[in-house]
């Protein structure tokens, strides 16, 4: 499985790495600039992501609009429904609003409030039917 990791904070990105590298390869960016651009690149390599944890707050452009460009990248590359990249919010933020947004602006697949436990990110990840 192909992971991207987009956290703009050295001790979440390092706990989701760590987590993560369990389920398969791990990229790592800082922002939702270099999200939506290593989103494009590894479609233009032809070897997308099959799971995206977001952090929500992160600088210049945040996971909340990186997402909204991310589902209008896929729409322009005709990918629909379940061909869709699967996303997991990863937030400090537990608040009605901040939930609506992921799910319905950007079409978020799952959503977790920091700190991040294992347990709970391996049960998103089962729950999207990825492997692990």
């Amino acid at each position: 499985m192909k992971i991207l990791i987009a956290e703009d904070d050295f001790i979440a990105r390092r706990i989701l790495k760590d987590i993560l590298s369990a389920y398969g390869d791990c990229d790592i960016v800082v922002d939702g600039d270099e999200a939506v651009q290593a989103f494009r690149l590894a479609h233009e390599e032809n070897a997308p992501y099959d799971l995206i944890c977001m952090d929500i707050m992160m600088p210049n452009t945040d996971g909340q609009q990186a997402l909204v460009r991310i589902r209008d990248m896929e729409k322009q590359y005709g990918i629909r429904g379940t061909a869709e990249v699967r996303v997991i919010m990863v937030t400090a933020l537990d608040d009605p609003k901040n939930v609506f947004q992921a799910y319905y602006n950007g079409v978020a697949t799952a959503y977790i409030v920091k700190p991040i436990e294992k347990d709970r990110l391996a049960d998103s990840i089962r729950a999207l039917g990825l492997p692990g």
